[in-house]
């Protein structure tokens, strides 16, 4: 079961590269939460990562924070494992939260099946917007739909979000197969 929107957002407690533990009550102060289901081998979370790294960027005054949660497995997808996170976040200079949901426990909870998905929440961290990043994975230049800045706007100005839920677009989230 996927979280629906209208849902409260479900508590974590994950280690982020930054070597701190990081849970959903240290964004608090934030108006608006998204929370991303990421991780480093896919082409889709390639594709919109440095849209997201400049999203992060132009939203960030107006209090809203973008957390990404890697929860896949890493003995099929070593690059995915916790000290290549760490390698990507600098790599790539991201300015928002990168964390590791090893037991992939958060993941099934919020009933994530894609990277990248997008689970973004207001002030009292209700679900408002569930989906994709964007309508065009492959350029930005062809980009027509901004679901995520259109659901942060809307939200900033006390509307609902035009659009509360796209299909998620990307990679299957790889659970472990115990």
């Amino acid at each position: 079961m996927t979280l629906s929107v209208g849902q409260t957002a479900i508590d974590f407690h994950l280690p982020g590269v930054d070597g701190k533990a990081h849970s959903l009550g240290d964004y608090k102060d934030k108006r608006i939460l998204a929370v991303t289901f990421w991780c480093n081998h896919c082409p889709y979370v390639q594709a919109w990562e440095q849209r997201v790294i400049e999203v992060q960027r132009d939203y960030a005054a107006k209090g809203v924070q973008v957390v990404a949660i890697n929860a896949n497995e890493t003995i099929n997808y070593p690059t995915d494992d916790f000290p290549h996170m760490v390698e990507r976040s600098q790599d790539k200079r991201y300015n928002f939260p990168y964390l590791r949901d090893e037991t992939q426990g958060v993941a099934r909870a919020y009933g994530a099946s894609r990277t990248p998905e997008f689970f973004v929440f207001d002030q009292e961290r209700v679900l408002r917007y569930h989906g994709a990043a964007d309508d065009n994975h492959e350029s930005a230049a062809k980009v027509t739909k901004r679901y995520l800045r259109d659901a942060f706007d809307a939200l900033l100005a006390g509307r609902d979000p035009p659009m509360p839920e796209t299909p998620p677009k990307g990679c299957s989230v790889k659970w472990h197969t115990k």
